[in-house]
């Protein structure tokens, strides 16, 4: 991704507003939002992009062998945009190893699917980010000059204990008694 002339400096401003936390300008979040909203824009073009290279790798892949030079073409482009090569890239390239070409690429996706396989297994073994903190949403000054109003914190309530069974079951009472007939004599 490249950035203008003018995405470097909103940039800069950005990244000395996050080293100095001072409240920026609010042309200075303006910018900054507008900026983090073309970088989100380009990175789902970027996928976009990318599924549909693995589309036609995998259609490529399935034509096997009678588009070898296709192929090999786009898993060379595929691998220069980050695609980790899978088991059937592996097997389709085996099967090619009589053209030069491929046997270079059976090579390479070797080493980036090994490659691949330990940077899971480090993966696992550190602890992960999690997504609400993996991007920067906001900026000292916020968004406060921005169209959206920072939330205001909600008053903390105190925390009730947890009611015992008998509260919130209470115990059934007995239905009252009528009272005893009177055991009067009658004469008669």
């Amino acid at each position: 991704m490249a950035f203008g002339a003018e995405e470097l400096r909103v940039l800069r401003r950005a990244l000395a507003l996050a080293l100095h936390p001072t409240p920026g300008s609010d042309e200075d979040v303006r910018d900054c939002l507008r900026l983090a909203e073309s970088v989100d824009e380009a990175a789902r073009e970027s996928a976009r992009q990318r599924a549909f290279l693995l589309a036609d790798l995998d259609r490529y892949r399935a034509a096997l062998p009678g588009t070898v030079t296709g192929y090999l073409s786009l898993l060379t482009d595929a691998l220069a945009a980050g695609h980790r090569p899978g088991a059937d890239d592996l097997a389709a390239l085996r099967a090619l190893r009589g053209n030069p070409k491929a046997a270079v690429l059976l090579d390479r996706c070797r080493t980036l699917a090994e490659q691949g396989v330990r940077d899971r297994l480090a993966a696992r073994q550190r602890p992960r980010v999690p997504a609400s903190r993996a991007r920067l949403l906001a900026l000292p000054g916020g968004l406060s000059g921005a169209t959206q109003e920072p939330a205001k914190p909600k008053p903390a309530t105190p925390q009730r204990p947890v009611p015992t069974p008998g509260e919130v079951f209470p115990p059934k009472r007995r239905p009252a008694q009528p009272p005893a007939p009177s055991q009067r004599l009658v004469a008669g």
